[in-house]
């Protein structure tokens, strides 16, 4: 949970709620040999190799339901590689997934394999690339933008309107022995730099992401709203760009025990309940003393960006990084009024070999945040989602593979 009620929804799930899918289906009508030629774009046709170990993957195929079947791969095209995943986490919209079938308007609407955060080892390369090789150790990167449309040009390829992103229907995840991918977005991890770590540059690319949005500097004063996984690497992120001061604001005493040790400057604990907003503000204010320039509201609800709009100092900055709810009723023409800048941010852009870099030189330790582990077996998978859906002391559930 993120302290507010719900389980984080960050800026790369807002997604789900650009796309809606309507037409039904019937998941117990779909045969297990079609499961199995489902592969990457969720139409796969390619065979495994002979000799080889089958493939298996984690399959959503309904409500709390997760079963490891087979997943074929497509064949390797001559700018892909085949890689076997060594490390992959769970993200609060593969939750979202296993629980409701959806997240938000986007439908779960024929099986899929879930997972989105991961990492591996290259085992084969395509015949045109030449920056990789097998035995490599990568980070994947998991949105494939069509490079044609004008946002793609313009180089803001996360708004893609064609983005075909690991584990958002109806495109297949990552949660497998072995996936195939563009080589251009696998990313070669220095010795320094564990695995485990190279899987936490997906999370932590939307912190980088949100930084750059709001110009974040060291002449930048941080508020943070929301402990939980976004707003923990938002944090680490605005400190690795140089601010000074951050404050962290949570309603989970533990969350907000876990920012202090993070390096959170303040800790403030909030209510949820919306009629506080005018005293929390005066207390983020005293933990901050002085203006906040730039607020990351990483949870996405009407308290939390209430908070922001009213907390952050004339001509600030406030950046919604946190998607919780659809619609949200929050005071804008106080803060127009003074200015406030309201900046939107959705995933990421060009962010993981500057994550790498963060890592490798020690700026970033996102260690701490991986909480829990587990192996890839059947009964692994049901308990690392329960752990993860339960929250309390679980940041980020990480399969070892």
């Amino acid at each position: 949970m993120n302290g507010y009620g719900q389980r984080d929804v960050d800026a790369k799930e807002y997604w789900c709620l650009l796309v809606s899918q309507s037409k039904a289906f019937d998941l117990q009508s779909v045969l297990k040999e079609d499961i199995a030629n489902m592969g990457k774009g969720g139409m796969s046709h390619g065979e495994t190799k002979d000799g080889e170990d089958e493939n298996m993957a984690a399959w959503l195929l309904g409500v709390n339901t997760l079963k490891i079947q087979p997943f074929k791969l497509p064949s390797l095209g001559p700018q892909d590689v085949r890689v076997r995943m060594k490390a992959v986490g769970i993200c609060g919209s593969d939750v979202h997934y296993l629980k409701t079938m959806r997240c938000a308007h986007f439908v779960v609407k024929e099986p899929m394999v879930i997972g989105h955060e991961c990492a591996g080892i290259i085992e084969e390369v395509g015949s045109e690339v030449k920056s990789l090789v097998p035995g490599d150790r990568v980070a994947l990167e998991p949105g494939i933008s069509c490079w044609r449309c004008n946002l793609c040009k313009e180089g803001r390829y996360n708004l893609c309107p064609d983005m075909k992103f690991f584990a958002t229907p109806p495109v297949h995840g990552s949660l497998a022995n072995q996936v195939v991918h563009p080589a251009d977005l696998c990313f070669k991890l220095p010795d320094s730099v564990s695995l485990e770590e190279g899987a936490m540059c997906e999370p932590l690319s939307v912190g980088v992401h949100a930084c750059r949005r709001a110009n974040t500097g060291p002449e930048t004063n941080v508020l943070v709203m929301g402990a939980g996984p976004i707003g923990l690497v938002t944090l680490l992120a605005a400190r690795a760009f140089g601010a000074p001061r951050i404050v962290i604001v949570d309603v989970d005493d533990y969350r907000l025990s876990v920012a202090k040790d993070l390096g959170a400057d303040e800790i403030v604990k909030v209510s949820t309940n919306l009629q506080d907003v005018d005293q929390e503000v005066v207390l983020i204010h005293q933990a901050m003393g002085t203006g906040v320039d730039v607020t990351f509201d990483c949870a996405g609800f009407n308290k939390t960006m209430s908070t922001a709009l009213s907390a952050t100092r004339p001509g600030g900055k406030v950046c919604l990084v946190g998607m919780g709810h659809n619609e949200m009723t929050v005071p804008l023409t106080p803060a127009a009024a003074r200015e406030v800048d309201v900046i939107g941010v959705f995933r990421y852009k060009n962010t993981w070999p500057l994550c790498i870099e963060f890592l490798r030189s020690g700026k970033i330790d996102v260690k701490p945040l991986i909480t829990h582990r587990f192996g890839f077996s059947q009964k692994d998978v049901e308990e690392a989602f329960e752990t993860s859906a339960r929250g309390s002391t679980a940041i980020k559930v990480m399969f070892n593979l």
